[in-house]
């Protein structure tokens, strides 16, 4: 396994799911996991499962969208580690499923919040940190969702479309630093979302969440070059 050792880590997402594994995953490969949901219980099972590995975590139960608190997310990370080696941007909504012109403005902001202006606040209040590490990863899960434009789906389409364009941008913008930024495309695996999104879809057919692993430990080590482009999970490789 890919040692993380006094590598920090940083996994928005984590009581549940895909970002549960992203943080046991790093955890277990020895990085220290700043662990961020809204759900204290699944936190707390999280940390319970992470110190029985023999790793460590900090526990911090956060609204994303509460975007001053990001701020001082960033704050105390300075204050204690004063770095941040890899972040792991995994929160997101899919909000209502609905023709575009029915689509109430409420819904559309709590995703457009969620999905894209706190992940703008992650990399304004976290990108000073990250270079301040050596190697530094930052990985945002994403999905097919623009390629494809199914009806119904605007306001994830439309989040994970401008999530897409931020991301590449940033990246471009870091291509001379040692900061690598990229995204993962997770693919059908059983969560939350995606029995939200398919409902009558049999759970038993798909990826367990624990098969992220491999991706996230591929994502996050040193050799990795690749910059701005998707790694289809799916595929087990790399595609702009």
């Amino acid at each position: 396994m890919t040692s993380l050792e006094g590598k920090i880590a940083l996994v928005t997402g984590a009581s549940r799911g895909i970002g549960y594994h992203c943080a046991l995953t790093l955890a277990k490969a020895g990085a220290h996991v700043i662990a961020i949901a809204r759900t204290v219980g699944g936190l707390e099972e999280l940390d319970d499962e992470i110190q029985e590995s023999g790793g460590s975590a900090t526990l911090v139960p956060l609204d994303l969208t509460d975007f001053d608190a990001i701020d001082r997310l960033g704050a105390s990370i300075h204050e204690r580690w004063g770095k941040l080696d890899i972040l792991v941007s995994n929160a997101g909504t899919l909000g209502d499923l609905t023709p575009v012109e029915h689509l109430e403005p409420k819904s559309f902001d709590k995703v457009m919040n969620l999905n894209v202006t706190a992940n703008y606040r992650l990399i304004r209040s976290m990108s000073g940190l990250l270079r301040q590490a050596q190697n530094p990863r930052a990985i945002f899960m994403t999905a097919d969702a623009p390629d494809q434009c199914k009806p119904f789906w605007s306001s994830y389409t439309a989040s994970q479309t401008a999530l897409r364009g931020l991301v590449q941008t940033w990246a471009a913008e870091c291509e001379k630093t040692t900061l690598r930024i990229n995204m993962l495309n997770t693919g059908a695996m059983r969560t939350a979302l995606r029995a939200q999104a398919m409902p009558g879809e049999d759970p038993d057919t798909l990826a367990h969440p624990s098969e992220i692993s491999e991706s996230i430990l591929k994502l996050t080590s040193a050799e990795i070059t690749e910059n701005g482009q998707i790694f289809d999970r799916e595929e087990n490789a790399f595609r702009t």
